[in-house]
């Protein structure tokens, strides 16, 4: 499973004109789901999520995680997150899991990030077509796979 988390200043997900989620200072989360993805994957992802310390304290430095600033999570799957770029110029997404697969455990995944957050986390919509907005504040960018734990 990928993650990547971008520190924002606020986050919304449109699909067809229409806001379906928006959140305040916190985190955007996309979520590329592999077809051998399982708990393992997910409770360690949602444990670094939860502790990373991307926000500024009295002193200016990232020293603080996201439950201590109060701030929102925006969760959205992205399969291109999983994409091979390795052969040509076409991207290949052979390693996203298919819906049947990738569907309950991006579920899995916001439920296990909004308890551990302590609150519910803001979700896109599975499989549409949606237009994210975000202002990343920073830019702060972080990448995470649960399969190379950095």
């Amino acid at each position: 499973m990928r993650i990547l988390i971008q520190r924002v200043k606020r986050a919304s997900v449109a699909v067809e004109g229409k806001t379906v989620a928006q959140t305040g200072p916190g985190m955007l989360v996309l979520a590329g789901i592999a077809p051998d993805d399982g708990a393992e994957d997910i409770e360690w992802l949602v444990r670094k999520t939860v502790q990373l310390r991307i926000f500024d304290d009295e002193h200016g430095v990232m020293n603080r995680d996201i439950r201590q600033v109060g701030g929102d999570i925006l969760a959205v799957s992205q399969f291109t997150l999983m994409a091979s770029t390795k052969k040509g110029n076409r991207p290949s997404y052979i390693r996203a899991a298919g819906e049947a697969i990738s569907r309950p455990l991006y579920y899995d995944f916001v439920h296990r990030l909004s308890d551990a957050l302590g609150r519910e986390v803001a979700t896109g919509v599975f499989g549409a077509d949606m237009q994210v907005e975000l202002i990343n504040d920073g830019p702060v960018t972080i990448w995470m796979d649960s399969r190379n734990r950095e």
